[in-house]
């Protein structure tokens, strides 16, 4: 019992590891840790009401990475992924952006309030990169489809 749980987790460690080796894997990866990054500074700030962005958008990027690191994505097929994908994208990039600037605005006298609104716009921006890594595949997936023109 013993020797195929050790075999399953060493699975899905190589797996984790090859997978991070993809760009899709790096950009979740590098969302993980900036969110970690985010809530830690918030957290350690006088505020800490800001640090529900940075929980929420770090558990949905571990889903994220989950389901694409394990392939779930291709075998449950009643959630169409790629476009999960953009809309959280596009909303996590939205929020840390008008969060971050808030907390830039507020944050008078504060460091780590500060230091985690600057990592939350370096956040807005690697979200962005993403939202445009989704758009760009979205697009080459309606090239390869395209109607047949027959009569």
């Amino acid at each position: 019992m013993a020797d195929t749980e050790t075999v399953v987790a060493a699975g899905c460690l190589e797996k984790s590891k090859c997978y991070v080796k993809t760009r899709k894997g790096t950009i979740l990866a590098a969302e993980i840790l900036i969110s970690l990054i985010i809530l830690i500074c918030y957290a350690a700030s006088f505020n800490g009401g800001y640090s529900a962005v940075a929980i929420c958008e770090m558990v949905f990027a571990i889903i994220f990475f989950v389901v694409f690191m394990m392939e779930m994505d291709k075998t449950i097929q009643a959630v169409n992924w790629v476009w999960s994908d953009l809309f959280r994208t596009a909303i996590g990039a939205a929020l840390y952006t008008i969060t971050s600037l808030v907390c830039m605005l507020r944050g008078t006298g504060d460091d780590a309030l500060i230091a985690g609104a600057v990592f939350g716009l370096l956040a807005g921006i690697l979200f962005a990169y993403d939202v445009y890594t989704i758009i760009l595949v979205i697009k080459s997936n309606k090239q390869d489809t395209a109607a047949p023109t027959d009569v």
